[in-house]
Parts: C-alpha cells; sequence; structure tokens
C-alpha cells in the first residue's frame, strides 16, 4: 500500500485548471471521491477506469483528510 498520497496526488496548471489529479492523468480527486460518494465500490471504479489503482483511490481519501485536518474554524 501507498502511504505517501504526494507521489500520486499532483497539481500542475496545466492539466484540469490545476485542479489535484492522480498522477498528472485527467482524473480529479473530486471526480474519485465524488464517485465514492455516489455510491460506487472501489471495485467498480477500478472496473469503470482500468489505469487507476486502488493505491490511488486510497491516495485520494489521504488528500481529503489531510485538507479536512487543516480546516480553520473561526467563530464569530
Amino acid at each position: 500500500m501507498h502511504k505517501n498520497y504526494h507521489d500520486l496526488i499532483t497539481i500542475n496548471p496545466n492539466v484540469r485548471s490545476g485542479k489535484p489529479t492522480i498522477r498528472g492523468l485527467r482524473y480529479t480527486v473530486y471526480d474519485i471521491l465524488s464517485y465514492l460518494a455516489a455510491g460506487m465500490t472501489i471495485p467498480e471504479i477500478l472496473d469503470d477506469f482500468p489505469d487507476l489503482t486502488t493505491d490511488d483511490i486510497r491516495a485520494c481519501l489521504s488528500f481529503a483528510a489531510n485538507r479536512e485536518a487543516q480546516v480553520l474554524v473561526v467563530r464569530v
């Protein structure tokens, strides 16, 4: 299992308008998280997109978890 999502999630201003993508491919982290949120299973995603791996999908989840951990709540 890939432990570091930084090796798989890339941000390139010339690919998908700079959104975080998987290995520079045109799949964004948002795309994969949306599929999971809609109820697709990891095997279903892998069947639909054979150039992705389980590690890629886990990297998306790790990326999202890391972003969530960095959210700052400001009370007014």
